[in-house]
C-alpha cells in the first residue's frame, strides 16, 4: 500500500556514466489523484543518452527539465518521459485503464490524474511508448507545413526522424526520403512506408529537408539537399556539442533557411487552436499504424536499465526505440 517503504523503485542516473536503481516510498494518491503501475516504458534514446554522458550545458538546465525530474542535472537525477501503465487507482473513468504519462522509469508512481492520458484500446504498451516521440513529430509538423505532392527529406534514421517520416508518408503525393549513414535503417524505412538513402547517395532539389541526426554532418547534408528557397527544420538537440556549417556556397545565393523545432511548447502554428494535451492525444491517436512497431527494436528489463543505458550510450547496444519491461 502507499506510504509503505519501498512502494516502487525508480531509475536514476547517480553521476554521469553510472545509473542504478532506487527504492521509493509513494505518497497517498489524493482524490484527483491516480496510482499507476508501469507496464512499459521507453529509453529516448537521444536525449536521455546525452543526459547519461552529463552533456546537458548548464544554461540549459532549467529548460530540459522533464516534467516529472527528480534532482537536478548532472546528476543524481531521476529522468526520462516515455511511461506507459495501468491505473490502480483513481477517479472511476480511470481504473483499470491504460495511460501514457511523461513519467521516468520507476515502477509504480503517483501523480495528478490531469497528467494522464489515456492510451487507445488498439495500441499495445510496447507501441504506446512512442507517443512522446510522435507527439514531437507532430509539432514538428505543424511547424514545417509540408503542401501536397512536396518533396521531403528526412535526415536522421532515429526515433524521432522515423515518427516524422511515417507521418509524413501520409500526405497525398508527398515524396518522402529517410536519410541515414547506416544502411541497415532501409529496412525500417521500407516498413515505414518511405524511400531510402545514404547521405551521398540523397537526391537534392528538396522542398523541405527535416533534420533529426544531432550532427553538424547531417545539418550540413541538410542544407545541402534544398531546393533554392527552402527550409531545414532542425528538430536534433546538440547538448554541449559544437556545431560547424560552411556557409559560403548556396546559403546566401538560394536563400536558404535553418528553422529549430522542439515539443517544449506547442508549435505558433496551432498555439491558439490546440493544447498539449490535444497535441499528446493525437499522437496517441496516430499510434493505431501498426507501422510504428518498425521502430521497437530492442528490450530489457527494469532490473537491467543501468547496464542498458550505459551500453545505448556507447552504442554497444543499437536500438531505435529501447523499450523496458515490468513486472506484470
Amino acid at each position: 500500500m502507499p506510504g509503505s517503504q519501498a512502494d516502487a523503485h525508480a531509475y536514476w542516473l547517480r553521476e554521469p556514466g553510472r545509473g542504478e536503481i532506487r527504492p521509493v516510498t509513494l505518497p497517498e494518491p489524493g482524490p484527483d489523484d491516480v496510482l499507476v503501475r508501469t507496464l512499459r516504458s521507453g529509453v529516448s534514446r537521444g536525449t536521455e543518452t546525452l543526459v547519461f554522458r552529463g552533456g546537458v550545458p548548464p544554461s540549459q538546465h532549467e529548460a530540459m527539465r522533464a516534467p516529472f525530474q527528480e534532482g537536478g542535472f548532472p546528476g543524481p537525477v531521476k529522468y526520462g518521459y516515455l511511461n506507459v501503465g495501468l491505473v490502480e487507482q483513481g477517479p472511476a473513468e480511470l481504473r483499470g485503464r491504460t495511460v501514457f504519462c511523461l513519467y521516468p522509469h520507476q515502477t509504480a508512481y503517483v501523480v495528478p490524474a490531469g497528467a494522464v492520458t489515456v492510451v487507445p484500446e488498439e495500441v499495445p504498451p510496447a507501441r504506446a511508448v512512442l507517443a512522446g516521440t510522435v507527439e514531437t513529430a507532430v509539432n514538428a509538423l505543424w511547424d514545417a507545413a509540408p503542401l501536397l505532392g512536396d518533396r521531403v527529406t528526412v535526415v536522421g534514421a532515429g526515433m524521432v526522424g522515423c515518427c516524422v517520416a511515417r507521418l509524413l508518408s501520409r500526405f497525398p503525393g508527398a515524396e518522402v526520403t529517410l536519410v541515414d549513414v547506416d544502411a541497415g535503417r532501409a529496412d525500417v524505412a521500407a516498413a515505414l512506408g518511405v524511400d531510402f538513402a545514404l547521405p551521398e547517395n540523397a537526391a537534392a532539389g528538396r522542398d523541405l529537408v527535416v533534420h533529426t541526426s544531432a550532427t553538424s554532418a547531417g545539418l550540413q547534408r541538410s542544407l545541402d539537399l534544398l531546393a533554392p528557397e527552402g527550409t531545414v527544420v532542425d528538430l536534433s538537440w546538440y547538448g554541449d556539442r559544437e556545431v560547424r556549417l560552411s556557409l559560403g556556397g548556396a546559403f546566401h545565393s538560394a536563400r536558404l533557411g535553418i528553422r529549430a523545432s522542439q515539443v517544449g511548447t506547442i508549435s505558433p502554428a496551432r498555439s491558439a487552436r490546440r493544447t498539449t494535451h490535444d497535441r499528446l492525444a493525437l499522437a496517441l491517436d496516430l499510434l493505431r499504424d501498426p507501422a510504428f512497431d518498425a521502430l521497437i527494436t530492442g528490450r530489457s528489463r527494469f532490473a537491467e536499465l543501468p547496464d542498458a543505458m550505459a551500453r545505448l550510450a556507447a552504442g554497444n547496444l543499437p536500438a531505435l526505440c529501447h523499450v523496458i519491461t515490468y513486472e506484470e
